[in-house]
């Protein structure tokens, strides 16, 4: 059973559902198993959670 983690901002629901439809998709052609078998886990983070370069995301506004 595979378990893809995504790791990002935060989302609406209707692009998380967008996206858990089309990671499953993809990836149930891609390594032949059915899209019920296939976990999607959405980690969402706060702008102010994540720095890139020595500067928090929030910061770069």
């Amino acid at each position: 059973m595979p378990v893809i983690t995504v790791d990002g901002p935060i989302l609406t629901r209707e692009q998380k559902s967008q996206l858990v439809k089309a990671i499953t998709k993809v990836t149930s052609e891609i390594i032949q198993r059915p899209e019920k078998s296939i976990i999607v886990l959405i980690e969402e983070r706060e702008r102010d959670n994540v720095g890139v370069g020595g500067i928090l995301l929030s910061d770069k506004d």
